[in-house]
């Protein structure tokens, strides 16, 4: 008879505890290089460096969200308990029923070159005579020539022109080059979300509002409402919502160990003691210079609230696919 061998058990596998309750802190946060954001860590307990693109991750030793950094646990099945940081991979865009990739370039038609930058679309002219040359004929038009893309400027013969090209002629022809510069269309998204719903996050755009006239991607730093602040008991009684709340004392701003040259005294967005959320209504741009204790310094823009609004339109700011839809913010006051 064949003897059946009995089934393999496979040895107990102990997961790794890298959070330890209760939390036990240093007194001093650590410094981190200039740059590297100082976060708080996977366990919710202390603040901590973030680890950047290749570094060793867990759940407790975060990635650097601020760089769109996430930790990668791919290579280590099947624990997952060791990753890596990498990018996050940018959203897809839609347009027409066609779904393009994050950074794929294309043309919807002849006129127009787009670009899909992490679910926004932002698109350029091709056609660069906006404007009428600068000759010596009248009444110039622009019409549809056949076999040819683009309007074209005609001038009208019903009238006598000069027989010689005016001074200037030569100079705006030499300068067709920098024209397209002149005449290149703006085009500049709204700015994303913010990424956290409390404490520092960022918000991205994206515009080719530079010399170049190129699709780029900015962003900045954005602070919706405090996260350790209980903001329900400023909530006047009788009422339901604090649309607008400010702390007592202006403060500087920190990130990644560095703080803020002036000090500032910001808004922040209320909150509701019913199902409403409360979202920025108005809000500009400005920027913000930082020093870090080395003597080194740089520049962020930083999202500054001029007004918020409460109401049922609650949406998950961790959401990939928020950009997508969308988003009720009211817009820039200034830039």
């Amino acid at each position: 008879m064949l003897s059946i061998p009995d089934p393999v058990t496979p040895e107990p596998y102990n997961r790794t505890q890298y959070c330890q309750w209760p939390c036990k802190c240093p007194k001093t946060p650590p410094t981190c290089l200039p740059g590297v954001s100082l976060i708080m860590d996977g366990c919710d307990c202390c603040r901590a460096c973030a680890k950047q693109l290749g570094e060793v991750c867990n759940e407790k030793e975060n990635c650097d969200h601020h760089r769109g950094l996430y930790c990668d646990y791919s290579a280590d099945t099947p624990r997952y308990e060791k990753g890596a940081c990498a990018y996050l991979q940018g959203t897809g865009c839609e347009h027409n029923g066609v779904i393009f990739h994050n950074g794929q370039s294309f043309q919807p038609n002849c006129k127009y070159q787009c670009l899909c930058v992490n679910g926004a679309i932002g698109c350029v002219s091709l056609c660069n005579e906006s404007q009428p040359p600068r000759v010596w004929r009248q009444n110039p038009q622009r019409v549809k020539i056949p076999g040819r893309c683009c309007e074209q400027w005609i001038c009208d013969e019903s009238r006598r022109g000069r027989k010689t090209a005016p001074r200037h002629t030569m100079a705006a022809l030499s300068s067709v080059k920098d024209n397209w510069h002149k005449n290149c269309v703006s085009q500049t998204t709204s700015w994303s979300p913010c990424s956290k719903t409390c404490d520092q996050g960022i918000s991205l755009r994206i515009t080719n509002n530079n010399k170049q006239c190129q699709m780029v991607k900015e962003s900045r730093l954005c602070n919706i409402r405090p996260c350790k602040v209980d903001i329900t008991k400023h909530i006047k009684p009788g009422k339901k919502c604090l649309n607008i709340y400010r702390e007592e004392k202006p403060h500087n701003f920190t990130i990644s160990g560095c703080t803020s040259t002036n000090t500032y005294w910001p808004m922040y967005c209320g909150v509701c003691i019913d199902e409403r959320c409360c979202i920025p209504y108005k809000s500009k741009t400005v920027e913000v210079n930082f020093q870090c204790p080395n003597g080194s310094g740089f520049s962020w823009q930083v999202m500054w609230i001029n007004a918020c609004f409460c109401n049922l339109s609650c949406k998950n700011p961790n959401d990939i696919f928020t950009d997508l839809e969308q988003y009720h913010e009211k817009g820039e006051v200034g830039n």
